[in-house]
């Protein structure tokens, strides 16, 4: 697939109550590598094979949630075009400087109709992921710092009219509609998972009455075995977990769900097939949700469908 546009997600920044926990949660027990910190108070990580100097950036406050999700695209022009596209579609569009965030670089910023902020950036410093770029290994030591995971992988966002979300994303930034969740009269759709890559999804939408709400924020591991090891590591260090270990029929990903100490929901995740855009997006009817989330268990888990920041 010829990646030309919208890259892939880039970074989340995302509220914790407590930035001293917060640090020790991302850093040890999820084991991402941390790379900075601003004279915001923020604290940036990545994940241990991630090439860019930052997927996941934290800050305190006095709410949990999501501040916003940003995605890279190709290079300086692609993003002028995208937010001279975003424009005309009708949407405002606010250029932050180049070093607000550390190490990146000047990103256009819009809000979608379900309340939340996402951004586009084409630069951000490469830092490398500590293996040599010739003749290099397949992992260094950091994959075995917590649960390690590979990289950052796609978020799901709750808020209102995600019908006009998805035509943003597809009309206007070229991604393309993998799978939905029908509404109960099969009239309109209640979930929406889109694709700007070969990959399952990079974001997903669900039909809620708040704006601006953070489901999860999902990192990739590399292996049926490593999500299991993650579901040790959680019960090793006392997390609170939502689901799983289990596979969804949706996305047919597998996966466990847990909360940090703010109570942001984050998920371990594998798998999934490999759509294509001219693949016909893949349906579930209202009534057989329970097997699309809970595929052996065919449970619908209210705390899922319920807990959001």
């Amino acid at each position: 697939m010829a990646m030309t546009g919208v890259l892939r997600p880039g970074h989340a920044q995302v509220r914790v109550l407590n930035l001293e926990e917060g640090i020790h949660f991302y850093r040890n027990v999820l084991g991402l590598v941390e790379t900075g910190r601003d004279d915001q108070g923020r604290v940036y990580f990545k994940c241990w094979d991630e090439r860019d100097h930052s997927c996941y950036v934290i800050r305190e406050a006095d709410t949990a949630g999501i501040d916003f999700f940003g995605f890279k695209v190709l290079d300086k022009a692609t993003l002028e075009k995208l937010d001279a596209d975003l424009q005309a579609y009708g949407l405002t569009t606010t250029r932050i400087p180049a070093g607000e965030m550390l190490e990146t670089g000047e990103r256009v910023r819009f809000e979608l109709p379900s309340g939340h902020l996402i951004e586009l950036y084409a630069e951000k410093t490469r830092i490398g992921n500590g293996i040599p770029e010739v003749n290099p290994a397949p992992w260094n030591a950091q994959r075995e710092h917590g649960i390690a995971p590979v990289q950052l992988d796609h978020c799901l966002l709750y808020g209102p009219n995600i019908a006009e979300v998805q035509k943003i994303f597809t009309e206007v930034l070229g991604f393309y509609l993998v799978e939905r969740v029908l509404s109960p009269d099969g009239d309109s759709d209640v979930g929406i998972w889109l694709s700007c890559s070969h990959k399952v999804h990079d974001i997903a939408f669900v039909e809620y009455p708040e704006k601006g709400k953070l489901h999860h924020c999902s990192f990739l591991l590399e292996s049926w075995e490593q999500v299991l090891r993650a579901g040790d590591i959680m019960s090793m260090n006392e997390v609170n977990v939502d689901i799983g270990p289990t596979r969804h029929g949706v996305t047919r990903g597998c996966t466990i769900y847990a909360w940090d100490p703010s109570g942001n929901r984050f998920e371990t995740f594998m798998g999934g097939y490999h759509p294509y855009p001219d693949y016909e997006p893949l349906a579930w009817t209202y009534d057989n949700f329970a097997q699309g989330l809970d595929y052996p268990q065919r449970k619908l888990h209210e705390t899922f469908l319920t807990v959001v920041t």
